[in-house]
């Protein structure tokens, strides 16, 4: 039963439903909201071994944009981006969508010149973009230090005014409310053991709280995807790292936008609340742990303090680690598998967040109509094999 201080029920699983979506978070989320609002499939499961949300979802640094270098990625992120200018109002719920633009800072000539190629491929893509100089970053981004005597000195930038941040604990508690309201099931604490397969398809997934028979299985798991793939027979080509964020005490309003660098490696951005949110690269290492090393915060502070002379004083709150899940590329797997029935989407890496409306509307898609969608096309698990590789590791503007 629906308790009215509630967002969504709580409720024991069915022995049986068309689709189980395994992994509450945002995409899991998404999939079962577009299953239902586009495809009018609402016999769905989405379960969550821990709470929902509670993964990389509540792990990210929020940051929204769609400025890749490839058309296969640019078109996908685009998608998302396009959905995200509509959802508070579809979803009825303030997901404090900001769209404050986002810097990525070029130190280098090899930077420039990324940086310059990037916004000729994003205009060629529909996607807006622009080159600035360091006095045009400067105006944007009036604490940000552009002196040429700086370590790194800031040679330019290319800005995505469209790009922004997003609330994401709102953005999960929307798309269950939207989810629930439309009749699925959110069974959190129910850990995926393993699957029923007969004939190489999947009829039913094990679980903690029981078996569950299952027209079709979808992933959603993020980094622990390729965990729940082996219980399946499958290996995917997946490496899970854990990536570090850290927020700041309390402060005013001072930053903006949001700035990315590269080179140095940190991208920070205000919350509407007034915590810096501040991110780095992975850590090195494979892992599940959900904290990092501190060498990668040192170098992550070092590379703020060189950029924001300002938060010299400003004290570290709390960090903490999402596990990202990175395939050979960079890009997202997402498609059928080898097991009839059983569905993956994941190796967003670090771009999960931004993706979530955009994933969870392809995937739905796909598994609708037994067949991915076009945006999802290119990145199924056979570019492995034929090498059409979409190599965003380089090419993002992160090097992760």
């Amino acid at each position: 039963m629906s308790h009215p201080d509630f967002l969504w029920r709580n409720p024991d699983p069915r022995p049986a439903y068309d689709v189980v979506i395994v992994g509450g978070g945002g995409h899991g989320l998404a999939t079962a909201y577009y299953l239902a609002k586009n495809h009018g499939i609402t016999n769905v499961a989405v379960l969550e071994r821990g709470w929902l949300a509670g993964g990389n979802m509540a792990r990210n640094t929020t940051i929204i944009r769609s400025n890749y270098l490839w058309d296969e990625s640019a078109a996908i992120y685009e998608h998302s981006l396009k959905l995200w200018e509509g959802l508070s109002e579809e979803l009825d719920y303030d997901l404090q969508f900001s769209q404050r633009g986002v810097l990525n800072l070029a130190h280098n000539l090899s930077d420039v010149r990324e940086g310059r190629r990037r916004v000729n491929a994003n205009q060629l893509n529909g996607v807006d973009a622009e080159w600035l100089d360091p006095d045009e970053v400067k105006k944007f981004c009036p604490i940000l230090n552009v002196s040429d005597r700086a370590r790194y000195p800031v040679m330019g930038a290319t800005l995505q005014r469209r790009a922004g941040i997003a609330k994401h604990d709102h953005v999960a508690w929307a798309l269950a409310r939207a989810a629930d309201a439309y009749g699925v099931d959110l069974i959190q604490g129910c850990e995926v053991t393993g699957f029923e397969i007969t004939g190489g398809r999947v009829t039913a997934v094990e679980t903690s709280r029981g078996r569950i028979a299952a027209g079709k299985v979808a992933l959603a798991a993020a980094g622990h995807t390729s965990v729940l793939a082996e219980r399946a027979g499958i290996r995917l080509p997946l490496q899970s790292h854990p990536l570090q964020a850290l927020v700041s005490e309390l402060l005013e309003p001072v930053l903006d936008c949001v700035v990315m660098s590269n080179a140095v490696h940190v991208y920070v951005s205000q919350a509407h609340k007034g915590e810096l949110v501040m991110g780095a690269g992975i850590d090195a290492y494979n892992s599940y742990g959900q904290r990092g090393g501190v060498h990668v915060i040192e170098a992550q502070m070092a590379a703020a303090l060189e950029l924001f002379p300002i938060f010299s004083r400003v004290r570290v709150l709390r960090t903490w680690a999402g596990i990202v899940d990175v395939s050979p590329d960079a890009s997202p797997v997402i498609g059928p598998t080898p097991v009839e029935g059983l569905y993956v989407n994941a190796g967003w890496g670090t771009g999960g967040f931004k993706a979530t409306p955009g994933s969870g509307w392809v995937y739905a898609d796909t598994l609708a109509h037994d067949r991915p969608h076009p945006l999802a096309e290119p990145f199924g698990l056979e570019r492995f094999t034929t090498g059409a590789l979409i190599d965003e590791h380089g090419a993002a503007a992160v090097a992760h």
